[in-house]
C-alpha cells in the first residue's frame, strides 16, 4: 500500500500528463466518437458504467456521459467522472456547438487514440436541431474535445455505502464531485481506532471505477470521516459523513464540495 509521499507523487504525475496532453490547459483535441445503447438513452440498459455511477439518466448526468477509452480514463478507472467539452466536426448533421459530457463507463475497443464512445443522447446533441437521427446514422464521426471542470450546482459530494460491505470491509463509491471531477486518493478515520493511542488516517485503494475499499484487520469503528484528494492536490474532509449505525447499500450525502 502506497504511503503519503507515494500517493502525492502519483497525483503530481497524473496532474502534469493532463497539462501536458492539454486536457487541463483548455486545448482542443481530434478524437473519434460513436454511441451506444438506445438513441436517446444513457448508454447502459441499467443506466450505469464500469465507474460504478447509478442512475445516470439522472441529474446531474442527465444522460449527457460517455465511455472513455484508456488515455481519458487515466489508469483504469482513475479518470471516471471527469468533464469534457466535445463538438462534432465534418458532418453536415453537426450543429458545431459544445456539449459537456462525464466519463461514467470504460471503452475497451477504441477506434482512435482518443475515443468517446457516447450515449445515445450525448451523440445526438451535437445535432442540428431536427438531424440527430441523422447524426447517429453516421456511426463514427470526427469530433475535437477538451477537458472542463465538472461543477454540479446545489450538490454536495455523495457517498454509496457499496452492498457487500461489512464490519472488516467497507467499499464506497464517490459521486457528484466539482472541480476535477475525480480523485486519486481517499483515506477513512475510525472513531475509535482499535489498539491505536490516537485516531488515524488509513489509506483507502481503488477497487474500480470510482469505487474505493479498505479491508480491515479489524472491526472497523464508526462513525467514518473521509478524506479526498483531487488531481490538481486539493484536500476536502467530510467528518464523521458515515454514522454508527450505517448500512450497506445506502446513499450518504455530505456537506463537503471541492471548490
Amino acid at each position: 500500500m502506497a504511503g503519503a509521499k507515494g500517493v502525492a507523487l502519483v497525483a503530481t504525475v497524473l496532474y502534469s500528463v493532463l497539462v501536458t496532453c492539454g486536457f487541463a490547459a483548455g486545448a482542443w483535441l481530434p478524437a473519434k466518437a460513436t454511441w451506444y445503447g438506445a438513441p436517446n438513452g444513457a448508454g447502459p440498459d441499467d443506466n450505469g458504467g464500469a465507474c460504478g455511477f447509478k442512475n445516470t439518466n439522472q441529474n446531474p448526468f442527465n444522460s449527457m456521459t460517455s465511455c472513455g477509452n484508456e488515455p481519458l480514463s487515466f489508469l483504469d478507472g482513475a479518470g471516471c467522472g471527469a468533464c469534457y467539452q466535445i463538438r462534432c466536426v465534418n458532418n453536415p448533421a453537426c450543429s458545431g456547438q459544445t456539449k459537456t459530457v462525464m466519463i461514467t463507463d470504460m471503452n475497451y475497443y477504441p477506434v482512435a487514440r482518443y475515443h468517446f464512445d457516447l450515449s445515445g443522447t450525448a451523440f445526438g446533441s451535437m445535432a442540428k436541431p431536427g438531424l440527430n437521427d441523422q447524426l447517429r446514422h453516421a456511426g463514427i464521426i470526427d469530433i475535437q474535445f477538451q477537458r472542463v471542470p465538472c461543477y454540479h450546482r446545489g450538490l454536495y459530494i455523495n457517498f454509496h455505502v457499496e452492498a457487500g460491505s461489512n464490519p472488516v470491509y467497507f467499499a464506497v463509491l464517490v459521486e457528484y464531485v466539482n472541480k476535477n471531477g475525480t480523485v486519486v486518493q481517499m483515506d477513512l478515520m475510525e472513531s475509535r481506532p482499535s489498539g491505536k493511542p490516537t485516531r488515524v488516517w488509513t489509506p483507502m485503494r481503488r477497487s474500480w471505477g470510482s469505487i474505493w475499499r479498505l479491508d480491515s484487520n479489524h472491526v472497523l469503528q464508526a462513525p467514518f470521516s473521509l478524506r479526498m484528494r483531487s488531481e490538481s492536490g486539493q484536500e476536502v474532509i467530510s467528518h464523521q459523513v458515515i454514522p454508527a449505525n450505517w448500512r450497506p447499500d445506502t446513499n450518504y450525502r455530505s456537506v463537503v464540495q471541492f471548490r
